[in-house]
């Protein structure tokens, strides 16, 4: 069960990873580089004081917390435990895995450190603001998709990776939601849409 899960993992990530151009190239490289995204960080952050006031620094730095907490765990609690190789590292497909400016990563993939973060981030700010903002969870999650979708195509994950990574990340965002609600009174400014 586990070699057949295994091959179609692999067959999906060579479909994807193989269908490449020179401009989605250049899109899925910026896409999985932490610092572009700063500005929407800024916008988010903007959201956040726009719905919850002088008090916004709380889910703010509790977003801090979520994020070193997927990341943290994607590591010590998964890559360092199951020893899954990037496809990048993985001897059988050297000759078929395209790397976009040689950049392949560690040597473990298991979960997506990348897709555990962006799908933390997106579930613990949908239940923040999905609810003030109609909008603002199908972008949040689609922002995230696509995040955790570039590093199929880049070559350093597998479909797996990304999936395992989204659901643990998102696990996080909620549980971590649930804590904040249960033991703070932070309530959004009354009136914001």
């Amino acid at each position: 069960m586990l070699e057949q899960l295994n091959r179609i993992d692999t067959d999906i990530f060579l479909a994807i990873n193989g269908a490449h151009n020179t401009f989605f190239d250049f899109i899925m490289f910026w896409t999985s580089d932490k610092w572009i995204w700063i500005p929407l960080y800024v916008f988010l952050a903007y959201l956040l004081y726009r719905h919850y006031g002088k008090r916004f620094w709380i889910p703010v730095l509790v977003a801090g917390v979520v994020i070193t907490l997927s990341d943290q765990s994607s590591v010590h609690l998964f890559k360092f435990i199951f020893h899954r190789p990037r496809p990048c590292h993985e001897p059988a497909l050297q000759e078929l895995v395209h790397l976009v400016n040689n950049k392949c990563g560690g040597p473990y993939g298991f979960i997506s450190s990348h897709a555990a973060n962006s799908f933390a981030l997106a579930a613990y700010l949908s239940l923040l603001l999905g609810k003030k903002i109609w909008y603002f969870t199908p972008l949040i999650l689609l922002w995230a998709s696509w995040l955790a979708y570039s590093r199929v195509y880049l070559g350093v994950h597998y479909p797996g990776d990304v999936i395992a990574g989204a659901i643990w990340g998102a696990a996080i965002g909620a549980v971590v939601f649930v804590f904040l609600s249960m033991v703070s009174n932070l309530k959004p400014i009354s009136g914001k849409n």
